[in-house]
C-alpha cells in the first residue's frame, strides 16, 4: 500500500482509472464517465492539506447525486486488473476506505473493524462479509509495504 501522492503516484492512480488526472491548484481532477451505465464520478486528491489542526490526505468523490470524503487518507492500493483505487485511512483498529472504478463507480466502507478484514467470512453477515473481503487486500499491502520499509 502506498501512501504519498507524488508525480509518480498520480500517474499510477491515471492509468488504473484510465484518465489522466489534472492539476487544479491544491488538487487533482479525475473526471470518468461511462455512457453505457450512464455513470459520472470527480476524484479529487488533496495532498498534505490543512484539516483542522493537522495536515493530511483528503480524498473527495463526487457523482450526480452523492459527495464522500474520507479525510487522512493514509494509503490506496491500485488494482490494475480490475480497474479500481482504494483509498485508505485506518487506525489501531477501524478502516475507511473509498473505492473508485475506472467505469465510474464508487462504494464508501466507513469505519470497517479491522478484525474482519482476515478470518473466516462465512461467518459474518453477507452485507458485512462484503466489506471485509473488499478490504481485505488492504491488509495485505499494508504488510507488503511494511516488510520492504524494513528492508
Amino acid at each position: 500500500m502506498k501512501s504519498t501522492f507524488g508525480k509518480s503516484d498520480i500517474g499510477s492512480i491515471g492509468k488504473t482509472l484510465g484518465i489522466e488526472g489534472k492539476s487544479k491548484g491544491n488538487n487533482i481532477r479525475f473526471e470518468l464517465s461511462n455512457a453505457k451505465d450512464h455513470r459520472q464520478l470527480a476524484l479529487e486528491i488533496y495532498p498534505g492539506i490543512s484539516i483542522g489542526k493537522k495536515k493530511g490526505n483528503l480524498i473527495s468523490a463526487y457523482t450526480h447525486n452523492t459527495h464522500f470524503q474520507l479525510h487522512f487518507c493514509n494509503g490506496y492500493v491500485v488494482s490494475r486488473d480490475v480497474g479500481e483505487v482504494t483509498f485508505i485511512s485506518e487506525t489501531k483498529d477501524k478502516v475507511s476506505a473509498i473505492v473508485i472504478e475506472r467505469e465510474g463507480g464508487c462504494t464508501f466502507y466507513s469505519n470497517v473493524d479491522r478484525s474482519i478484514l482476515s478470518g473466516d467470512y462465512r461467518m459474518l453477515a453477507i452485507d458485512v462479509m462484503l466489506a471485509g473481503i473488499a478490504l481485505s487486500l488492504t491488509k495485505e499491502e499494508l504488510a507488503k509495504s511494511k516488510k520492504s520499509s524494513k528492508k
